[in-house]
């Protein structure tokens, strides 16, 4: 199960180290390429209304980042980011790597699906990401653009709501309230512990259910339904 979370948070960090290796192009320009990108790695449509890569300031920004799942899980919404901020040392590019100084994360919704099957979207992504990496001969994850990540001095964490829907059962969604607003977070060395934060804020707000419904043999939690 928390694998499958560890997993899902690499592609926060595709988004950040993307957005910077892109910094010397136009916004435009960047925009197009974290689209086709995150298509290629996750097969699902994703939307961004605005993206902004400050040439004169180390700071980026995306507005309205929305990634929609496949057909097989209903083509749902499955996340929507109105606002990631991020500021970044400039420094650590010259070594090809990436140190945020500040990254302010405001997730509003979280749509975690079920198939028929009992496979959930996560496991889905999963399954892709391991296929990727045998079609390319390798087993381990990619590391976008060449860059890699090296910390995060200041996370300010927002999460709205997460839904769960089984589709063998799609009139009961659950509907768990997160609630969580400005979270702040120090001193993050490595991936790993960015998704250890995250597991961890999501366990405090009460989301365990969300969590096992990750493990794809337990499906909802019983309580699925209810409010």
């Amino acid at each position: 199960m928390k694998f499958i979370f560890r997993w899902a948070f690499r592609l926060f960090i595709l988004l950040l180290v993307l957005l910077v290796a892109g910094i010397l192009l136009l916004d435009t320009i960047v925009k197009a390429a974290v689209e086709s990108r995150i298509r290629k790695e996750t097969g699902m449509e994703v939307k961004i209304g605005s993206l902004s890569v400050g040439l004169i300031s180390p700071v980026f920004t995306v507005e309205n980042f929305k990634l929609y799942n496949t057909a097989e899980f209903g083509g749902s919404p499955f996340l929507d980011l109105p606002e990631l901020y991020v500021v970044y040392d400039r420094g650590s590019l010259f070594s090809h790597k990436i140190h945020y100084k500040l990254i302010r994360f405001n997730l509003a919704e979280l749509n975690l699906v079920q198939n028929k099957q009992g496979k959930t979207n996560l496991r889905a992504l999963q399954d892709r990401q391991k296929q990727a990496r045998h079609s390319a001969g390798t087993t381990k994850p990619a590391e976008g653009s060449g860059f890699k990540f090296a910390g995060i001095e200041t996370l300010n964490i927002s999460l709205g709501k997460a839904t769960l829907l089984k589709m063998n059962n799609p009139s009961q969604p659950w509907e768990l309230k997160l609630n969580v607003r400005n979270k702040v977070v120090t001193g993050i060395k490595t991936d790993e512990e960015l998704s250890d934060t995250f597991y961890l804020i999501l366990l405090e707000a009460g989301a365990k259910p969300a969590l096992e419904f990750t493990a794809d043999a337990g499906g909802a939690p019983k309580s699925a339904g209810k409010q």
